[in-house]
């Protein structure tokens, strides 16, 4: 134990280096094979998320090592009888002496005799071999960087539970603002494509990046000019470069209003293309169904009528001429407006409802669908369109770049929910016809309570609950971010292999979604600085304080360096070639 005298604990001389002794296994509190006490010797100390560990001799099985990581430090005065004894041991006039103690949390016993630790047993702070056994590093043969330790070592997950070999899929959660799970979930797609486990598959491997918030996303392939030489010493560590992503494209809404379709961007000028559906791509694909994206539209009365119309307008509907727009039983639609007004004429007139509906509907159940109709004309005009040339690409692709990154935030939800069903629907169904898993795509989704909530159904929250069951044998990779685990869908938050916590808000720690961190870890979440997550996967029992480190690459347009030279091009047609725009990795 750690007796250091009644007054002067102030003598410590630091924390101990790694592979060297700090205390004793405690015999006044029961040791088990899944967690123990220890007393620190006089002058030792430990923090939480420490890895320690101790031996012992096993007949029959020789040494046996215990080790695990430190889940609680406590200190006190043993003697005192009274709160008020504090003051007279402060001023020498009562004996007595300072005790540190502290729990440690079993992760791993080799070999697996599981017995628990003996009284009065030396523990030992890991060193570097003892370390990677104790949190399974040695066993995993593609690991990623994750960020560094309390430490100051680096720490991994394990890549098997990532691409779908064993698990797959990411869910990210925490405060807004605080919990810096965009940036935790950019440097993750980072580490991944340059920690060399894609081996040949690194070129070809994509992510897609849905950005909601403001044009901060926009710049990841541009160079942070606050990068300092600290923060490019840590990525040394990691065994990670410190540059930006070297392949990015982005595709942004049309200006509303614009005859031209140019981005509606503002801080970025290259590698930009607009994105949109032509009303023939609307009507031939049956995107009707994500105009009624929210879940309260499959509870209303009016979701099988939508299926019918979508079938109508599939079979009825035809190209007229090179910009997109269709003729519908003779009524020519250039415009979603167009579009709208054409069938409320159709579904209002008795002669022709039938025809639409297949069957006799409700006059009532008609006017909610087109009242719900109606209000989608002004957030989905400037993406569907039927006055834009055709010949123009148009279409949200992933082949372009490595990373691809729609941007949603100059969209009102109602078309940012359209948005991310059809693409996630089209990127899904062309995986499903690949045949393949490989080469792996990454999603990543912000606000995913908003697109899979716990409570109704819609055609997106089925698309996110197929990505999440099926997607780990497509090769398509959710990564996940939310404020609250707990509005987010069981079935998605479950299927994730790896589940992270940044800065969390106390009362929706208590949640039962959160029961994987372990109590001491829920208090600190909510107290968690910007850039420490807590990471949980598969292989160790306990979850991993993680601290990552500053981006390399430009997180506001303010932090942006010049782009690179390149070749010039189209802004509006997208990139040149994948294999002039993607650089060897």
């Amino acid at each position: 134990m750690t007796v250091n005298g009644a007054v002067n604990h102030e003598a410590s001389t630091g924390t101990p280096a790694a592979g060297e002794a700090v205390g004793r296994v405690l015999g006044t509190q029961a040791a088990s094979p899944l967690s123990f006490w220890v007393g620190l010797e006089p002058g030792k100390v430990v923090q939480l998320d420490d890895v320690v560990v101790t031996r012992r001799e096993v007949p029959g099985h020789g040494p046996v090592l215990v080790a695990g990581v430190v889940t609680t430090v406590e200190a006190r005065h043993e003697g005192a009888a009274y709160d008020s004894d504090v003051f007279l041991i402060a001023d020498g006039a009562l004996p007595a002496a300072v005790v540190e103690v502290a729990e440690v949390r079993v992760t791993r016993v080799e070999p697996e005799v599981f017995v628990p630790p003996l009284p009065g047993s030396q523990v030992f702070l890991a060193g570097a071999g003892d370390r990677d056994q104790a949190l399974y590093f040695d066993v995993m043969d593609r690991r990623i960087p994750l960020g560094m330790g309390r430490d100051g070592q680096p720490l991994y997950v394990n890549f098997d539970f990532l691409d779908g070999t064993r698990g797959a899929h990411v869910s990210i959660s925490g405060v807004s603002g605080v919990a810096t799970k965009t940036s935790f979930a950019t440097f993750l797609l980072y580490s991944i494509f340059h920690s060399g486990v894609l081996e040949g598959e690194a070129a070809n491997t994509k992510a897609l990046i849905f950005s909601v918030k403001g044009e901060d996303l926009l710049f990841l392939d541009h160079d942070n000019l606050r990068l300092d030489e600290q923060a490019r010493s840590v990525y040394a560590r990691l065994g990670l470069p410190a540059r930006p992503f070297g392949s990015v494209h982005v595709f942004a809404p049309p200006r509303p209003g614009d005859p031209n379709g140019v981005p509606h961007v503002s801080a970025r000028t290259h590698g930009v293309s607009s994105f949109y559906w032509t009303l023939v791509e609307f009507c031939e694909e049956e995107l009707l169904r994500f105009v009624f994206a929210d879940a309260d539209d499959e509870r209303a009365g009016y979701a099988l009528l939508v299926g019918q119309v979508a079938a109508r307008l599939k079979a009825w509907a035809e190209p007229v001429g090179e910009g997109g727009a269709i003729m519908v039983r003779g009524t020519s639609c250039r415009t979603f407006g167009d579009l709208v007004e054409m069938l409320s004429d159709q579904l209002q007139d008795e002669a022709t409802r039938t025809d639409w509906t297949g069957a006799q509907t409700p006059l009532g159940t008609v006017n909610a669908f087109l009242r719900r109709l109606r209000s989608a004309v002004k957030p989905l005009s400037p993406i569907v369109r039927g006055d834009l040339p055709f010949y123009r690409n148009h279409v949200i692709r992933t082949s372009d770049a490595q990373v691809s990154i729609v941007d949603l935030h100059n969209l009102p939800e109602r078309a940012q929910r359209f948005v991310v069903g059809v693409v996630l629907r089209g990127e899904f169904h062309r995986k499903e016809s690949s045949g393949t898993a490989k080469p792996l795509l990454f999603v990543v989704l912000d606000e995913l309570n908003k697109y899979a909530p716990r409570e109704g159904d819609s055609p997106i929250k089925e698309i996110l609950l197929d990505v999440a069951e099926r997607g780990r044998s497509l090769g398509v990779i959710l990564i996940g971010a939310q404020q609250t685990a707990s509005e987010v869908e069981r079935r998605v938050v479950s299927n994730s292999a790896v589940r992270v916590a940044g800065r969390l808000d106390p009362a929706e720690s208590a949640r039962s979604e959160y029961g994987w961190l372990p109590p001491a870890v829920r208090e600190r979440a909510t107290i968690a600085k910007p850039g420490t997550m807590f990471v949980a996967q598969p292989e160790i029992p306990v979850p991993l304080a993680v601290a990552f480190p500053f981006p390399a690459w430009a997180t506001r347009p303010a932090e942006a360096a010049a782009p690179p030279a390149r070749a010039t091009a189209d802004p509006f047609q997208g990139l040149p070639g994948v294999e002039d725009d993607i650089p060897p990795f």
